[in-house]
């Protein structure tokens, strides 16, 4: 993973990552369990094949929730609640929702979303013009993949794809995102 920062000069973002493959992908959502905390609201967006899930599932690996992190599309809403640590601690559960068959912000609250917002990080795949109703802050990250050129039959997933993360909110102000991805 290689990543650059916008001159903005924001602390919050946006940062790049290149991400040239799946492994890339579950490392970055690795990588995130070191900013995210329970109550934190994270908005994928991204094209099909995208890497939205995959994301996720290496979030979900490292947050050490229980079943296995998979695309919720026909379900709409998955909930993994948290595996007890060795210490008998334990870290924030996952809710992990595609909104990309909802009609809107109605069937959105309809999930009750806002009861574990609170306990677990929610992971909200399609939900740009949605889930930013749920909560002022969150993490937006916003996943390109290539187009055109040659697709590998054997991997049709193949292909570097960029991350793009941006903070919202004053949750995120001071978080240096940049430092996620190793040099």
């Amino acid at each position: 993973m290689t990543a650059e920062t916008d001159a903005t000069g924001t602390d919050q973002g946006p940062v790049r990552v290149d991400l040239p493959d799946a492994d890339a992908a579950r490392a970055l959502g690795a990588a995130l369990v070191g900013v995210l905390r329970a109550g934190d609201l994270v908005i994928l967006t991204g094209d099909l094949g995208a890497g939205k899930t995959t994301l996720t599932q290496g979030l979900g690996a490292a947050l050490g929730v229980r079943g296995q992190v998979a695309s919720p599309t026909f379900i709409v809403a998955r909930e993994h609640p948290p595996v007890p640590r060795p210490d008998g601690s334990e870290g924030p559960g996952l809710v992990h929702v595609d909104a990309y068959r909802l009609g809107g912000l109605d069937e959105l609250d309809a999930l009750d979303l806002d009861a574990s917002l609170d306990d677990t990080v929610t992971v909200v795949e399609w939900g740009r013009g949605l889930a930013e109703a749920l909560t002022d802050d969150r993490l937006e990250i916003d996943l390109e993949r290539p187009r055109g050129g040659v697709v590998d039959e054997d991997d049709p997933g193949a292909g570097t794809r960029r991350a793009t993360l941006r903070g919202v909110g004053p949750r995120w102000a001071g978080v240096d995102l940049a430092a996620l991805v190793p040099s």
